[in-house]
């Protein structure tokens, strides 16, 4: 099942933008913190579990930032070892991680 967006914004360093399909389209709202999951820089290809975990891994090898939205994202990214709990942080009950390796 092609569940996860997947879009890479290629400049001087690479800017990856991982989301839960299912959150795609969501304006998340918890008190001041706001995150806009509706746009073009969360607007990737659908891909699975698999092909995206190969695309992270190849990411992380061009000293990317990764912007991680949603459940089974953020959860890849913990399996990864890019993400530990510490660094997640929960917006209007979705989790939500931002790497920068």
């Amino acid at each position: 099942m092609d569940d996860i967006l997947l879009k890479v914004h290629e400049s001087y360093r690479w800017v990856v933008a991982v989301c839960d399909a299912d959150v795609f389209g969501r304006k998340l709202v918890d008190g001041k913190r706001v995150l806009d999951v509706s746009g073009d820089f969360f607007k990737g290809k659908a891909i699975n579990e698999w092909k995206a975990r190969d695309e992270i891994i190849r990411c992380a090898g061009e000293d990317a930032t990764f912007n991680f939205v949603g459940e089974k994202s953020v959860g890849l990214a913990k399996e990864l070892g890019i993400v530990k709990d510490e660094g997640i942080m929960d917006i209007d009950g979705v989790p939500v991680a931002l790497v920068l390796l």
